[in-house]
């Protein structure tokens, strides 16, 4: 048993499933990873979590009453997930089958590619292999996908003293793939690329994008090139540019399997607009999709700095009648503090944007109401003059 403090306890009862160290009373005995009941000062149970030994996220609550089988519970909420994603995703074979918190499986993340199934473990008691073999046989049979592979963070199995890990092969033998998203195909490979390998959460912005998208378009932060490819269905040229060059290898593989013609360049974009913007060059549609600047509360100044700088550069290049898709996936960054952002670099550089729509993550990647940290994506499709 843990007992929380009455401050982790109101937490907890206004419907986050968090309890930091701080909040801690008492966890004697209790090894890591161990599913545990939860209790207030008063000794009221307030329902299991999943403990950790070295995270500041101590708990992690996954039910709110006693589990007596937790086999049976973890099987039924992958069904569950798996029932939630048949209602909300179309178009695709690619997609978010399992969102941690949002998904009552705190600590685990599938994605689908195709017949390819990519997993990344985030906790102590995800990665028991009671854990593991339950999530991996209800994943096969569920899916029946031709593999499953494990992506490791190393920075995550460190932070929650874990021992190292290859990324690897669950089950199965293959290791690669074609997805499509929007009627747009890409690569797969399980081992490389960022994350699980693609940015699943776009897809629905990537659509949101080529249906205003027209001229001639600029895609900064390409990555494997998710909106140049769809924008360039509606636009005459379309640039892609990325730091990455592996990255825009398989760009270029990408556009070769939809059979585009797409300039890709390896650039920093910060350098890249300043001189773009500079020498005069000037866009249609512009598309900013930055990794996350802001990855603690600490950063946030300085992340807010280089969005509005982004921001900027990108509206000098803009023609009248042009549209900017900017993007920021930093959970710190709030949705009041990145229309604020953009707002004040419109206001700079004497222009006038309309939201045309203001979006988020796609919807195999829900948002649980009363755990705030599960929404992170913020996307704007802005209409310039």
């Amino acid at each position: 048993m843990v007992k929380v403090s009455r401050r982790g306890a109101d937490r907890l009862k206004d419907g986050h499933v968090w309890v930091y160290r701080s909040d801690i009373v008492s966890a004697d005995g209790v090894p890591p990873g161990a599913p545990v009941g939860v209790a207030d000062e008063r000794e009221k149970l307030l329902g299991t979590a999943l403990y950790s030994s070295a995270s500041q996220i101590a708990i992690r609550m996954i039910s709110r009453e006693a589990v007596k089988d937790l086999e049976g519970l973890l099987r039924k909420r992958i069904q569950e997930a798996i029932a939630y994603r048949e209602r909300v995703v179309r178009d695709t074979d690619a997609y978010r089958i399992v969102f941690s918190e949002a998904d009552f499986l705190p600590g685990l993340i599938v994605d689908r590619y195709n017949d390819l199934l990519s997993l990344q473990v985030l906790t102590q008691a995800v990665d028991t292999q009671e854990v593991r073999q339950v999530v991996i046989s209800e994943l096969g049979e569920q899916l029946k996908p031709a593999a499953i592979a494990e992506r490791v963070d190393p920075r995550v199995r460190e932070l929650e003293q874990l021992p190292a890990r290859p990324s690897s092969l669950l089950q199965g033998e293959k290791k690669s793939t074609v997805f499509a998203m929007n009627g747009v195909r890409f690569h797969y490979e399980a081992f490389e690329g960022q994350k699980t390998g693609a940015f699943l959460d776009q897809r629905e912005n990537y659509a949101a994008a080529a249906q205003y998208a027209r001229g001639e378009a600029l895609d900064v932060f390409c990555y494997h090139g998710g909106f140049a490819l769809h924008v360039a269905q509606h636009c005459s040229k379309v640039t892609g540019v990325d730091s990455s060059r592996p990255a825009l290898e398989v760009a270029g593989r990408n556009a070769a399997l939809n059979g585009r013609e797409i300039e890709w360049i390896e650039a920093n974009a910060f350098d890249l607009l300043r001189d773009y913007a500079s020498a005069g060059q000037h866009y249609d549609t512009i598309v900013l999709d930055p990794p996350a600047f802001a990855k603690t509360k600490s950063n946030l100044e300085t992340a807010l700095r280089g969005y509005k700088e982004l921001n900027l550069r990108a509206l000098k290049m803009l023609r009248p009648g042009g549209i900017l898709v900017t993007c920021s996936c930093s959970y710190h960054v709030s949705p009041a503090d990145f229309l604020n952002v953009v707002a004040e670099a419109a206001r700079d550089m004497h222009r006038n944007l309309r939201i045309v729509e203001n979006r988020t993550q796609a919807k195999d990647h829900p948002v649980l109401l009363t755990v705030p940290e599960t929404a992170y994506l913020k996307c704007l499709v802005l209409a310039v003059s």
